[in-house]
C-alpha cells in the first residue's frame, strides 16, 4: 500500500492494492476487503498523521460499530483509493467516514463508516481519545 492523492472531501487518502483472490465467485471484489481497505487505512492514519503506537501506548482504539454501503463493482486488479476524514468526535470516541474509489478512474465505489472507542490497554475501558490524535483530527 502507497500513499496517495487524497480524494476530494477527504483529508487523507491511501491507495489499497487487491489480490487475485480478493474477488469472489461473483468476479468482484468481497465485501470483506471493503472492510479490511477501510481498517487499513484508519489505523494507518493513526500510526502516520497521529502517531499512535500500540505497542507503547496506554490507549488503544478498538471498533464498536462499522458499515459499509456498497455503489459499484470492482475487481481485482483494481486498486482503491480510500479517502478517510473524521466525522462525530465525542469524549471518548470518534466516528470515521470513508469513501472507496477505484483508483483507475476515481468513480466512487463505495463508503463506509466505523466507530472507534478509544480504552485503556490494560483495563479496557474507555478513556479520553489522547491528546495526539484529539490534536491531529
Amino acid at each position: 500500500m502507497k500513499q496517495s492523492i487524497v480524494p476530494e472531501g477527504y483529508r487523507f487518502g491511501r491507495v489499497f492494492g487487491t489480490r487475485w483472490n480478493d474477488n469472489d465467485v461473483y468476479g468482484h471484489l468481497n465485501n470483506t476487503t471493503h472492510y479490511a481497505a477501510m481498517d487499513t487505512t484508519i489505523t494507518s492514519w493513526l500510526i502516520e498523521a497521529a502517531g499512535l503506537r500500540t505497542d507503547v501506548d496506554d490507549a488503544m482504539a478498538v471498533v464498536v460499530s462499522s458499515a459499509c454501503t456498497y455503489l459499484a463493482s470492482v475487481s481485482f486488479p483494481e486498486a482503491l483509493l480510500v479517502g478517510l476524514r473524521a466525522g462525530r468526535i465525542g469524549t471518548t470516541s470518534v466516528t470515521w467516514e470513508l469513501g472507496l474509489h477505484a483508483e483507475s478512474t476515481g468513480a466512487l465505489v463505495a463508503t463506509g463508516q466505523f466507530v472507534h472507542v478509544f480504552v485503556d490497554s490494560a483495563t479496557q475501558r474507555p478513556v479520553p481519545i489522547p491528546t495526539a490524535v484529539r490534536d491531529a483530527i
